[in-house]
């Protein structure tokens, strides 16, 4: 079944839902995928709606054209500082955080489908997943400090989780094309394929996450999260309590069920 959203949306981020598989595509490929506000506005909100709908159980994040996202649209940010100055970065609270921590946190697996450059908030975003799949021609770049900015959209907390703290250090200080093989060799892909296969792989692989235990996925991101920043014994109480959740699900049962006759379990998401 395929429906739409309940509320139109700009243009610049498109949303479709096919049988509990959400697809968010950044719309602007004239502009590289560049976040304008109107962008911003329409991934942050498009993705709480993805969040918040108990028929999606699976997000698939992915760019239209040749990128996936370069980040901040530096044409309309420069209009915005000579009339805003330095509130104009009020951009950071109003959209990046609260897009970056959905991705993050949401209740479901995300999957990113880098079909080309991310660059500073854009690589961001694809960090914050909890799968990225990677064109072979795609890059991967922090650019903050080439603005002479700093990080946001969550990269300090997220790449030194993927690559080390002083691997990240250096990609922040010193911002460069990351490409696909050495995205893959550093941890900041998941998987790299030709970038004729990536449509169809990111699919695929966002398919199987949303035919998949909805309840033990959202478990397992909470705590893989709690457990970067709580001692053993801490994080081995939190274990006990999302297991007990996690048991206590149709889909586990069903999966019991189905290992004892040697069959193939189907999840339902509950």
């Amino acid at each position: 079944m395929i429906y739409a959203m309940l509320e139109p949306m700009s243009d610049t981020v498109l949303y479709e839902v096919t049988d509990g598989l959400a697809t968010i595509t950044l719309n602007r490929p004239e502009a590289m995928n560049a976040l304008n506000n109107a962008a911003k506005v329409a991934l942050r909100d498009t993705l709480r709606q993805a969040a918040d709908d108990d028929g999606v159980r699976a997000v698939l994040l992915t760019g239209s054209g040749r990128a996936f996202c370069v980040g901040q649209d530096l044409k309309e940010h420069t209009e915005s500082l000579q009339e805003r100055g330095g509130s104009a970065l009020n951009t950071v609270e109003e959209h990046y955080n609260p897009i970056t921590l959905t991705l993050a946190t949401m209740a479901k697996p995300v999957v990113a489908g880098v079909n080309g450059v991310a660059a500073g908030a854009g690589a961001g975003f694809a960090f914050a997943a909890d799968h990225r799949i990677m064109a072979d021609t795609a890059a991967f770049n922090t650019s903050f400090a080439g603005v002479a900015l700093t990080a946001d959209s969550g990269v300090s907390w997220t790449l030194p989780r993927l690559v080390g703290p002083g691997r990240a250090a250096d990609l922040l200080l010193f911002p460069r094309s990351v490409k696909a093989p050495e995205a893959l060799e550093l941890g900041l892909a998941s998987r790299v394929v030709p970038a004729d296969e990536l449509a169809e792989a990111a699919a695929e692989t966002a398919r199987r996450l949303a035919d998949g235990p909805t309840v033990a996925y959202a478990a397992l991101k909470e705590s893989l999260a709690y457990g970067a920043s709580h001692s053993l014994a801490e994080t081995l109480e939190k274990e006990s309590e999302l297991q007990l959740r996690a048991g206590a699900s149709e889909d586990h049962r069903t999966a019991v069920e189905a290992f004892v006759k040697k069959e193939q379990p189907r999840f339902t998401g509950r």
